[in-house]
Parts: C-alpha cells; structure tokens; sequence
C-alpha cells in the first residue's frame, strides 16, 4: 500500500453479524443434527450465508429447494425466511418431522396477514421478487396480495378495491426506501392501513443505524456478507448512498488491496446473517497490509432471544 501502514485505523460497527432469528436458525439445525442424526433436510439456505451453509453441509445438513427431494419419513427443516401455505401443507402430507425455523418476526408478518385478510383486506408487499421470504409471504394467501419493488411499482398495481388495503413489507429492506415507497403508497392510497409496528426487523434497522453513524467517520465500508443476503446488500448500499465507498466480501479472500490505497479509516459491518468469525478473518487480512488499530463504536446491545421448538431438547 502507498499509504503509511500505520495509519490504517478499523471502525468496527455496532451492532453487526447474527441476530436472534439467525442463532435460532441455526441452533435448530445444529440441535436436528444432534438428536436425530444427519442427513437433516432444510428447505433454502437456512440463512443466507456461504460460510454457515458450508458448515452445516459439513456436519450432514442437506438443502434442498423441492420438498420432492426428500426421502419419507424424514427431517425437514424450514429456513429462516419461512414458506408458502402450499408448502407446509405438502410438507405434512408427506409425512416429514418438521421443524419450522422461520424467524418470528416473518411470521407475526404472516399472522398478520392472514388476519386481515379474514377481514377482507388486499395487501401491498413492499420487497423483492423472487426473494424466499416475499414468497413465503405472498404464498399466505391464494390472491390479493401485490408486490411492489419500488416507487414506480406502486403506480401500475390494480387492487380490486381500495377501501380495505394494507401494506406489509420484508423484514430485511432498506429503512429509508421502505420508508419512501410506503408514502407513495399513502399518497395513491390514502386509506391504507400500516402495520402497527413497522414490519423490517430490529436487526436490519439497527445494522443500518449503525451504518450511517459510522459512514461519516471512515473513507470507506466493508461489509462483510453473501451476495444472496438482503440485508448485507443494503448495508453496502446504503453506505453508498451516503458518500463512501462501499465493498461486500463473503470472506476475507474476497479484499482487494486496492480498495485500502490511500484510505486512512476503514469501516466495518457484518449482515444479520453473518459470523462474527469472517468478521475477524477481515481484520487479520487487513493486518497482513500493516499495523492497524480497531475500535468498537458505540451501538445499540440487542439482547433478544427466541425461544426453539418444542421437541429439539437434547
């Protein structure tokens, strides 16, 4: 590096890495592993992380996307993003042993759901197509729920009716563009009603919290997650966006020297779905360019924990 080594300090971003739904998740699947033995079945990446999906493969986890893969009699395990009503009902009438790892704030959005629409509400889905936990959500109900990705989005959707509309959103979005097309939603649909408590989680709110706290402070941002992660990407973007460049490694081989070259503070963050190991990989590897100091921001301590389902007491 052109730079004096010695002047490289690391911000490291509180708090960052696993939230109470990830160590639920993955507890589950490693308590499954114990008890009954591999091959376990998850349905999806239990979280979306290269790293954790490696390791529980190691220890006999098998993910699979079509529960047709799964042999009778099984285990099965439903991701942290949670499933369609299609799916759970294939599920139990194949027989399997399941155990649902779905974070519970999906499902209070689920319950929420299914709720309002025995009231005869329609829904606007605030999130992006194709990601497990929006089809999970949609898959609530067999019609009336419209996905919006962005402003644009809420012009074109056609509810039936407007008297009786709600929005949800994925837990995982960006606050601040959640924030911009649920007014646009407001502005088309002045009567719709908003979840009583917003719908992205504590997790994804803090991690962006954190975020722009630290992005004044640094010249650049490391976030360190999986490409697949939703909340990983809008940490990275979300940097952007607020002048600094911003990088995403799935692990510490993923670092270019080059993005250090004349950068004096390096910010880091980890998404919800993260290891705070590959955090600490990132920090070794920068090392290798030279003496660094670390320092820990001050940030929200979250001390939430979620219970596991019955049956996994080992």
């Amino acid at each position: 590096m052109s730079q004096d080594p010695r002047q490289l300090d690391v911000l490291l971003a509180e708090p960052r890495g696993f939230c109470a739904g990830v160590d639920r998740a993955i507890e589950i699947v490693e308590r499954a592993l114990k008890k009954f033995g591999p091959p376990i079945y998850v349905r999806h990446e239990i979280v979306h992380n290269t790293f954790v999906v490696s390791d529980l493969k190691a220890k006999g986890a098998i993910f699979i996307d079509e529960l047709s893969e799964v042999p009778p009699g099984a285990t099965l395990i439903f991701s942290a993003h949670g499933v369609s009503r299609a799916v759970q009902a294939e599920a139990q009438a194949r027989g399997f042993s399941i155990f649902d790892a779905t974070c519970p704030l999906v499902t209070k959005v689920h319950v929420e759901v299914a709720k309002l629409a025995r009231e005869g509400y329609e829904f606007i889905m605030i999130g992006h197509k194709g990601h497990p936990e929006v089809e999970g959500t949609m898959g609530q109900l067999d019609g009336g729920i419209h996905l919006v990705e962005d402003v644009a989005d809420v012009a074109r959707i056609q509810p039936a009716q407007a008297d009786k509309l709600a929005v949800v959103t994925q837990t995982t979005l960006s606050v601040d563009d959640a924030a911009e097309i649920t007014a646009a939603v407001r502005r088309r649909f002045p009567n719709v009603r908003q979840p009583k408590q917003q719908d992205i989680c504590y997790a994804t709110q803090n991690r962006q919290d954190a975020v722009k706290m630290m992005s004044p402070q640094v010249d650049v941002v490391l976030v360190v997650g999986s490409p697949t992660s939703s909340n990983s990407n809008r940490l990275a973007e979300l940097a952007g966006k607020l002048g600094v460049p911003s990088y995403m490694v799935d692990n510490a081989g993923e670092l270019r020297p080059e993005w250090l070259e004349g950068r004096a503070r390096v910010g880091i963050t980890a998404g919800a779905s993260a290891p705070e190991v590959l955090v600490q990989e990132v920090i070794a590897r920068i090392r290798d360019f030279g003496a660094i100091t670390v320092r820990r921001m001050e940030g929200v301590e979250e001390t939430i924990k979620f219970p596991l389902p019955k049956g996994l007491k080992l």
